[in-house]
């Protein structure tokens, strides 16, 4: 992957707008557990920022996804990891499947609004029964008339207690679990959504998470992703790997940021009369993880690269290399940030540090977007490891 003096002024301006907007109130925002997501996507929307790859029809740039890997490093300058979190669900998470799949009408009413600034969306698979577990959801949506009727729940939802609109992956029938769901579109303001709780956390506290329960939520079937029910799965499958590349991007910049932090701190601690750096061990370790950050980025961009260039969003070596650059980057950032803790001594033991903040935000690498046990699954799958299967030339 090649960066353009176009990248290069994309992430000038991403990094120039986290510093400006985002990072001066972080602090007040990690208190309130919640940070304004209105009054900044919409900032972001006017600069262009929420709509990087998607359709110029809709009001994005329609570059492509490299842009959005400039994107996801330039907020892993964000103090807060929780606030760079919440835009990814917005940009990469949760309007995929709506920008590949959706009709014109549901673009025009949800993506364009967005990309503006003047939605805030959410995506909705995981439930207090299911987690990783996608096929195991329970939330039904039953037709009546030119509706769906929709119950169940849906748990850790990001920006949930904000969203305009949520991209929920709901069982529309009986069938078997992989072939009976299907992504719709749920406006946040109808009858029958309960938020019931903003769910505190260890970390990722500048963003709001949510416990939201649908009670006879009726919903125009209109709404649904796609021309036909029972495609959900596979669209949402698809719309992992934009969310699990743009995780892995942002996370290997996040650990390269923690690495700078603790070399400073090393430069400037000193002990038994020298600084903390020039003790070998400190500084061979940090090369170490620093050697390791840069092949996550590596992997990073030949995914990218491959994405690019195949141009389907459901080919296998991509899900197999977007899998591996998720679950690197969620191992990878517990090292890391647990040497970087380490190197910090007691003042990385103190909340109150950014050392600290980073430690607890980048535990959820191994959880959200696939869990760790999951990534591992499916590259088993796709390489051939399991009993039965077999690995597609």
């Amino acid at each position: 992957m090649h960066f353009t003096e176009e990248h290069e002024a994309l992430r000038k301006s991403i990094e120039g707008f986290v510093a400006k907007e985002i990072n001066p109130h972080t602090e007040a925002w990690e208190r309130e557990c919640i940070f304004p997501a209105h009054e900044l996507f919409k900032k972001m929307g006017d600069q262009g920022f929420l709509g990087i790859t998607r359709d110029p029809e809709y009001g994005g740039m329609g570059l492509d996804f490299t842009y959005a890997v400039v994107m996801a490093e330039a907020l892993g300058k964000c103090l807060a990891g929780g606030v760079a979190m919440a835009i990814g669900v917005h940009t990469d998470m949760c309007t995929p499947a709506l920008a590949n799949f959706g009709s014109d009408e549901l673009k025009r009413n949800y993506l364009a609004p967005s990309i503006a600034g003047d939605m805030v969306g959410c995506v909705g698979i995981s439930e207090s029964g299911g987690g990783s577990d996608v096929a195991a959801l329970r939330t039904t949506a039953v037709h009546d008339g030119d509706d769906y009727i929709i119950n169940g729940e849906k748990m850790w939802i990001t920006n949930g207690t904000q969203a305009d609109w949520m991209c929920m992956l709901a069982n529309t029938s009986d069938g078997k679990p992989h072939q009976n769901k299907s992504l719709i579109i749920v406006p946040m303001d109808a009858k029958g959504i309960h938020v019931e709780k903003k769910l505190e956390k260890m970390g990722m506290c500048a963003s709001d998470t949510a416990l939201i329960h649908f009670d006879n939520v009726r919903v125009p079937r209109k709404n649904l992703i796609g021309e036909m029910e029972g495609l959900g799965f596979m669209q949402q499958m698809a719309q992992f790997q934009d969310e699990r590349i743009w995780g892995a991007a942002n996370a290997a910049s996040g650990l390269r940021e923690a690495l700078n932090l603790t070399i400073q701190y090393c430069r400037d601690r000193k002990t038994f009369g020298q600084p903390l750096i020039d003790n070998q061990f400190i500084h061979f370790k940090i090369a170490e993880l620093s050697s390791e950050v840069e092949s996550l980025r590596s992997l990073v961009y030949r995914t990218v690269d491959l994405q690019i260039e195949r141009n389907d969003p459901f080919d296998m070596e991509v899900v197999r290399l977007a899998s591996m650059a998720k679950f690197i980057a969620g191992r990878l950032s517990r090292e890391v940030l647990d040497w970087c803790v380490q190197f910090h001594g007691g003042m990385g033991y103190v909340t109150e540090t950014q050392i600290n903040r980073m430690f607890r935000d980048c535990r959820l690498v191994s959880i959200g977007g696939g869990a760790d046990e999951i990534m591992l699954g499916v590259i088993a799958k796709l390489e051939g490891y399991l009993p039965g299967k077999k690995k597609d030339a």
